[in-house]
């Protein structure tokens, strides 16, 4: 049963709250009015914030979510996470853009060499990098992306921006993500020029890329590179998203062979392997292939939103409670 000295203390310790997070007066104000030393004023609050009594929330577009952070890194054997705030749906996608491209230009040690790939989510990051971001920055695009379709030179673009903002040079893969024939893909590939440009992405220090959903939203429907049937048999075959134009399983699998080997780029053994790899995922329908990159350790660090990362930790508590 508590005592009436604790009673007492809790009390004290929610009034000395209220006049300093409420009213702003000064420790030296609030032991005066409440007949303690400034020294107790202190403690009662750190007490106070310990036991809940308190809760401090920031609110401001470039919020964190740190302690959730910490979660995903531990569940995940990851380097890096990012968690940005989920209150305000219709300006996630600007934030986590803008929280992605403020860990680009602090990260440490900085890139010389980047990798990227393309779609709406990387060009709004590239959008948010400021000029002058990085030094000696050579950007190389990872896989194909020409397009004649919707957004056409979106993936020239975005990697052109970032290498731009920063002073750097660029080298783009000028291919289609997807072609129709396997024998096309070969043949462009043999291409001394898009074999030099794959060679050169391959020896990227760091990679930067973002996820689609296998969904009738696929950047790929909207490019004309594949159609909505062919979005319901990647369905059947159980692929949850692509990574570099991939399509993936659960198990980081990938789906369709065949398609697979239509489409142009790095492959994602690349991806795997690298020292240091940055995906950029957000929304609730990129909740499977978030999972899916980050269980098969195909990033090293996680840019994402609050509930995307929420979705991860119950996954990994499922996880853990079923093995």
């Amino acid at each position: 049963m508590p005592t009436r000295s604790t009673v007492d203390d809790d009390l004290l310790a929610v009034r000395a709250a209220e006049l300093y997070y409420q009213e702003d007066k000064t420790q030296d104000q609030i032991g005066s009015l409440l007949g303690i030393t400034r020294w107790k004023v202190g403690r009662l609050l750190a007490e106070a914030k310990a036991q809940g009594v308190i809760r401090i929330e920031i609110v401001h577009p470039q919020a964190r979510r740190l302690g959730m952070e910490h979660e995903v890194v531990e569940a995940f054997g990851l380097d890096a996470c990012v968690v940005v705030p989920h209150d305000d749906p219709d300006a996630l996608a600007e934030r986590v853009a803008r929280a992605a491209a403020d860990y680009l230009v602090a990260m440490r040690p900085r890139t010389h060499h980047l990798g990227v790939s393309w779609g709406k989510t990387l060009h709004r990051v590239a959008q948010m990098l400021p000029d002058g971001w990085a030094t000696s920055l050579s950007v190389v695009q990872v896989n194909g992306g020409v397009s004649h379709s919707a957004q056409p030179g979106l993936a020239s673009a975005t990697a052109t921006m970032i290498a731009h903002k920063a002073g750097g040079t660029v080298t783009l893969l000028p291919t289609p993500a997807i072609v129709e024939r396997e024998e096309t893909k070969l043949a462009l590939e043999r291409d001394k020029g898009v074999a030099g440009v794959l060679e050169q992405a391959a020896a990227c220090d760091t990679f930067l890329f973002s996820a689609g959903p296998t969904s009738e939203v696929s950047i790929h429907i909207q490019s004309g590179y594949i159609d909505r049937e062919e979005i319901q048999r990647l369905q059947k075959l159980g692929a949850v998203g692509d990574v570099w134009g991939r399509y993936i399983t659960a198990e980081g699998t990938i789906a369709d062979e065949a398609l697979d080997r239509r489409t142009l780029g790095l492959p994602l053994e690349v991806l795997s392997r690298a020292p240091r790899s940055i995906a950029v995922v957000h929304g609730s329908d990129k909740h499977d292939v978030a999972l899916a990159i980050a269980k098969n350790r195909l990033a090293t660090v996680m840019i994402t939103d609050e509930g995307t990362a929420q979705f991860l930790l119950t996954s990994a508590q499922n996880r853990r409670e079923s093995s």
